[in-house]
């Protein structure tokens, strides 16, 4: 769960400003950060397969949004994945 002071915090660094949730940017963003939560949480209990679903379900999601920025602009997906650190 990311609280709203996280989430204001990632639409500010990767939106155009703090009110900014729409764009591909900061979507990828709030996924990354779910994601991570739920990886560490999936680390520590193995057999949550409910929580193990909606992790491939995010991830799916954020895969489906980096096609389609890498599709529509090259640049802005090579800095989102540098940023976030996520692809090699």
């Amino acid at each position: 769960m990311i609280t709203k002071e996280r989430r204001v915090a990632l639409a500010k660094e990767f939106g155009s400003n703090e009110k900014d949730t729409g764009s591909v940017e900061v979507q990828v963003a709030l996924l990354t950060e779910e994601i991570n939560n739920l990886t560490v949480h999936l680390k520590i209990h193995k057999k949550d397969h409910n929580s193990r679903r909606g992790l491939l379900r995010m991830v799916g999601k954020r895969n489906g949004l980096l096609k389609y920025l890498g599709n529509n602009d090259e640049q802005r997906y090579r800095d989102l994945i540098g940023k976030l650190g996520i692809r090699k």
